[in-house]
């Protein structure tokens, strides 16, 4: 396969396939949102592709013509109390589950980035790198990182000062800093170390 080139759309040979990812594993704020799509091989969309790989604008535009163009499409998420209560992984996996079941259309397997299935009431199967090589994995990025990132833009309004608009919660030189500063507000994840530490800090001050 020729590098950055997608791989076919999962379509009618197979059954009705789902493609689902999800995004905010990582930052030290926020909601984990997940993505479930179920595109249709008659209406390819041109450009699909890891969300990591792409622009915010390109993420933008991609995302308008996924809505509009597939068969089905959902976003899950798992809360930051659920993060804490249940570790990150599980909290993805409950958020993907939540994605997948909200599609209008059932279907038949589910392909899921990475190395492993959640708990899904139909075949699924992993696929590492799936969101560079399978097209519904890739749209399921696309549209859960356009979410997330659009829900931390949102959360700055309310928490200013920490730069949730910018780092969208990852932990940067900036918001680890504002984080020292100012100490945690209601959405960080008080289960990361960081964020513990730093709770710590103010309640011993």
């Amino acid at each position: 396969m020729v590098k950055g080139q997608m791989s076919k759309i999962y379509g009618h040979e197979r059954g009705i396939i789902a493609g689902v990812d999800e995004v905010g594993l990582g930052p030290l704020a926020g909601p984990v949102v997940a993505c479930a799509v179920i595109l249709d091989p008659d209406l390819p969309i041109q450009g699909l592709r890891d969300s990591k790989a792409t622009t915010e604008k390109s993420r933008r535009e991609l995302s308008i013509l996924i809505r509009l163009h597939a068969l089905s499409w959902c976003i899950g998420r798992a809360s930051v109390a659920e993060v804490d209560e249940f570790n990150v992984l599980q909290a993805s996996h409950l958020a993907m589950c939540r994605a997948v079941a909200g599609l209008s259309i059932v279907p038949n397997k589910v392909l899921v980035d990475g190395n492993k299935v959640p708990d899904f009431p139909m075949a699924a199967e992993a696929i590492i790198k799936g969101d560079r090589i399978v097209g519904q994995i890739s749209a399921a990025s696309i549209l859960a990182k356009v979410e997330r990132d659009a829900e931390l833009v949102r959360l700055a309004l309310t928490y200013p000062g920490y730069g949730f608009e910018h780092h969208k919660g990852y932990p940067t030189k900036k918001h680890m800093s504002a984080l020292s500063e100012l100490g945690p507000c209601p959405e960080h994840r008080r289960s990361f170390a960081p964020v513990r530490r730093a709770l710590e800090r103010v309640t011993c001050s």
